[in-house]
Parts: structure tokens; sequence; C-alpha cells
């Protein structure tokens, strides 16, 4: 497994019974993808100058969107997204420079679905294609505000909300992720893991100590929660594309490695296994507070497309 370098801590903080403390609000934003777009092919890494660039170009963008006129929704028609007020996807590169946060396979990239793999993905094509919201069970779990769409785990840079508070006590861990407010509760006692008859959406995690290192290993994830590798790499189809075909099973396994790097930057790395994808990221110390987290503020938006599905489906039969 290949791991960004990293400045190494002088001094390990910890906490009053002596373990690492990694206590503290994290911000995870940043603007490299999680995945190497296709035109930079081998290049592992951008210059000074490239991503020196690519900092101001995010800059420029979102100053552009601040000043750009209004423009209204079309009935019927295009309703358009969010504004860029709502959006805060940050506008630095990670430290290293890499030009994606994927580091295995080598190209920076998703590495192919098995032949078990490419069978789900196609029937999860026809399904949504045929029953794209007869019921609220036929959206993601980012839809019905389950299971957040950067809140992990793992935890992936997406959009907003991008930051999470890590909690210690000398026998658990908690991570509380800022989007849908998940707190995902770690013991490090050494109990057993949950038989695998028992799903749940966020899995079932289990912490140790390697060094001054958490290591976390999560497994008895839910059919129905099919984690999802979105990214802001890549083209609009490629996105589709991940989000239609790439969807985990409920044999994902799970490893999250998390230490602190320095008093202000923690580096949290994980190994998918389902098919495996390796991924590092730093996540910087901040103090500002997390906020509270409104999914859709009532989740108008799922009544929206089930009734707006209904109406295609009543047209459809010559009723209106």
């Amino acid at each position: 497994m290949l791991r960004c370098a990293a400045p190494a801590a002088a001094q390990t903080l910890r906490t009053a019974w002596g373990d690492p403390d990694l206590q503290g609000i994290w911000d995870f934003r940043t603007i490299t993808p999680l995945e190497r777009p296709e035109d930079l092919g081998d290049k592992a890494f951008l210059t000074v100058e490239e991503a020196a660039a690519a900092e101001q170009a995010a800059i420029e963008r979102d100053r552009e969107l601040w000043e750009a006129e209004a423009q209204r929704t079309e009935a019927g028609g295009n309703v358009g997204a969010y504004n860029n007020f709502w959006m805060d996807a940050g506008t630095k590169p990670i430290e290293t420079r890499r030009t994606s946060l994927i580091i295995h396979p080598p190209n920076g990239r998703f590495p192919e679905l098995s032949e078990v793999g490419e069978e789900r993905a196609a029937a999860r094509r026809a399904h949504l294609e045929a029953h794209p919201a007869d019921s609220y069970t036929d959206r993601n779990t980012s839809d019905r505000c389950i299971v957040g769409f950067n809140a992990g785990p793992p935890i992936t840079p997406l959009a907003y909300n991008q930051n999470m508070q890590l909690f210690q006590t000398p026998d658990h861990a908690v991570i509380f992720t800022e989007m849908v407010h998940t707190p995902r509760i770690v013991p490090l006692d050494g109990r057993a893991a949950l038989d695998s008859s028992i799903r749940l959406w966020s899995g079932d995690s289990r912490g140790r100590w390697e060094g001054d290192t958490l290591v976390i290993e999560t497994a008895n994830f839910r059919a129905e929660r099919a984690w999802v590798p979105l990214t802001l790499g890549g083209s609009v189809e490629r996105l589709l594309h991940i989000i239609q075909s790439m969807a985990s099973s409920e044999n994902m396994t799970l490893v999250e490695r998390i230490r602190r790097v320095d008093e202000d930057t923690l580096e949290y790395t994980f190994t998918v296994s389902d098919p495996d994808t390796w991924a590092t990221m730093p996540m910087a110390r901040t103090e500002i507070p997390l906020f509270e987290y409104a999914c859709h503020e009532g989740n108008y938006s799922m009544e929206g497309i089930l009734s707006g599905h209904r109406a295609d489906e009543r047209r459809a039969a010559g009723k209106q």
C-alpha cells in the first residue's frame, strides 16, 4: 500500500490517560479530486506552480459565481441546483500536491469492476431505469437523509459540511460527522465484533492502537447502504457512471487509519475491499464549531421526487 508523505510530528500529543490525542474538530475540504483526471495519465504530483494555479482557479471560480447574474428556474424544465452560497468545496489542493486522493491503484483511478460487480451494476442500472421512484426505498441513502454523501465511512470530501469531530475516552472513540450528524461509536476495549447477521447503516466498527495510529476495522454494512465513492474529478458522464455502477455490496470491508501529524493536522487513510481501493487525506484542525444539519429541511425533496414520478405515470397512462 502506498501512502502520501507527511511531516513528522515533533512530539505526539497525549490524552490524560496516555493515548495519542486525536480530539478536535477537523476540516477535510480539498480541491484534490478523489479520482485522478484521465488527462493527467500517470502524473502523480502537481508542481508547485500547478498547485498554485489550481488554487487560484478555484478562488476565481468562486468569485465569478458570486458575481454572476441570478438565473430563474424553468417550470417543467431545468430546475437548477444549489447556488454557490451553499457550496464549500475549499480552494486548496492537499499539501502533498497529489493529483488524486486515491494512491492505489497507481493510476489514481478506481479499479475495474469484477465480473460479479459488473453484473450487480447492470442489475442496478436496469432497476433504476425501470423504477426510479416507485417508493422511497428506490432512492439512495443520501436522498433519504440516512447517510451523508461525504460522511462515510469512509469519509471522502464533496460539496459542503466537510467537517468531523472526534472524541475519545480510554475505551471508546466517537467520530461525529457534520453531514447528517452521524455519530459512529468505536469500541477500543477488544470486544468481539457483532455476528454477521446484524447489519448496520454505518457498519460495525472495532478500533485498536498500532503505535500512535488509531486503526478502525468496519464490516457488517447493510446491503441497502451501498457506499458510492463520489468524486469531483472527471466529467459529468464519469460521475453518473460512478453513481449508477460503482456502489459497494454488503460484503464491503473497511480499514481506516488516523494519526495526528502535528497539532493542526490529522492524516486519515482508508482501505476499501470490494474491490480494493486505497486513499489518504489530510484533515486540518478548525476552531469553527459543527453546525446543525437539517437534511432537506423536512425532506421535501423526497416528497417532490415521488410526487413528480406519480405525475409522470399518470401522464403516460393518459390520465393527465
